[in-house]
């Protein structure tokens, strides 16, 4: 069994996570500057038996497309074409950055670390990669 790995894909960052080998527990990874992440996607694929990916799908909490949508599609077929043997899978990412920030604040985290966005989408990751999994139960 592999890992499943999840994407939390952002203009400037991109927040992710892992799940262990065997598909129990969910972590975040180091969060990667976007322009960065097929390279450091590349060198972990290489390193890791991934078996899925997990993009966020981004939507307005009404339902409708975000405007970042547009980039996270063409993120995915990069995806695919990348990594071909892998399936890609998106997921709907509402509420998560509030989420995050929620989990963040209620961990005791102070608060001049609250702020660090890279730790927002870390987390926002897990979340997404948590909901995922919930849902195969």
């Amino acid at each position: 069994m592999g890992r499943v790995l999840a994407i939390d894909y952002g203009v400037r960052r991109t927040g992710l996570a892992v799940t262990d080998p065997l598909q129990i527990i969910p972590g975040g990874l180091p969060t990667v500057e976007t322009p960065k992440l097929l390279a450091f996607l590349r060198d972990y694929l290489a390193r890791e038996d991934v078996e899925r990916i997990v993009v966020g799908l981004p939507k307005q909490t009404n339902g409708r497309d975000s405007d970042n949508l547009p980039r996270v599609r063409t993120f995915v077929l990069q995806l695919q074409k990348t990594f071909p043997s892998v399936p890609v899978e998106m997921w709907d990412e509402r509420y998560t950055s509030v989420l995050a920030q929620k989990t963040i604040q209620q961990s005791g985290i102070g608060k001049m670390a609250r702020r660090n966005k890279a730790l927002v989408d870390e987390v926002s990751a897990t979340i997404i990669l948590q909901g995922w999994m919930e849902r195969r139960v």
